[in-house]
């Protein structure tokens, strides 16, 4: 039994949630998404709760249950609060500016590096080195994160490159004599 699967999703005040066959549509004060739930899983929706549980008792359905549950909560948490993932850029010259709605960062490479956000995320940039990444979409704030940290990563010898909000680059020690 999935723990996690056992757990009644809670529709909160604000957001509709309507279910067409095996598809889930949630609509709240920030946006609107849908999945589609595979096949094993059996839905129900009733005194503002949705519970979700496998069809059968085979594998795959009882793996898919957790995952389910899980993604179809991120989906009500995003259109009711949000995403959002920091990055910090830490390298002498390295800052970012918001260039209309598309980020321009210096990291270091001779030309400077322009990102167009995708459809349904928007980046902050507070101080020059710091990022904030913001959206509805759980999944595709992350990725988006990681596609930007992709471009420099933290290099081990002097820390330098894009890094997660708090992140802790595990430092090597130089060249000795």
């Amino acid at each position: 039994m999935s723990r996690i699967g056992k757990k009644p999703i809670a529709i909160p005040a604000g957001v509709t949630l309507s279910l067409d066959g095996q598809t889930v549509s949630v609509k709240g004060p920030k946006g609107e998404l849908s999945w589609t739930v595979v096949e094993e899983i059996v839905m129900k929706h009733e005194a503002g709760e949705l519970t979700l549980a496998p069809r059968d008792e085979s594998t795959r359905a009882r793996s898919m249950w957790g995952l389910s549950r899980t993604l179809v909560f991120n989906m009500v948490f995003g259109v009711t609060q949000g995403y959002e993932q920091n990055l910090e850029l830490v390298g002498v010259g390295y800052r970012a500016a918001m260039k209309g709605a598309s980020l321009g960062m210096q990291l270091g490479f001779s030309h400077e590096v322009d990102i167009p956000p995708p459809p349904g995320i928007s980046f902050t940039v507070g101080k020059p080195t710091e990022i904030k990444i913001s959206g509805i979409d759980k999944q595709l704030v992350g990725e988006t994160a990681a596609r930007i940290r992709k471009i420099r990563p933290p290099e081990p010898y002097k820390g330098k490159g894009v890094r997660y909000g708090g992140e802790k680059v595990r430092r090597k020690e130089g060249k000795k004599k």
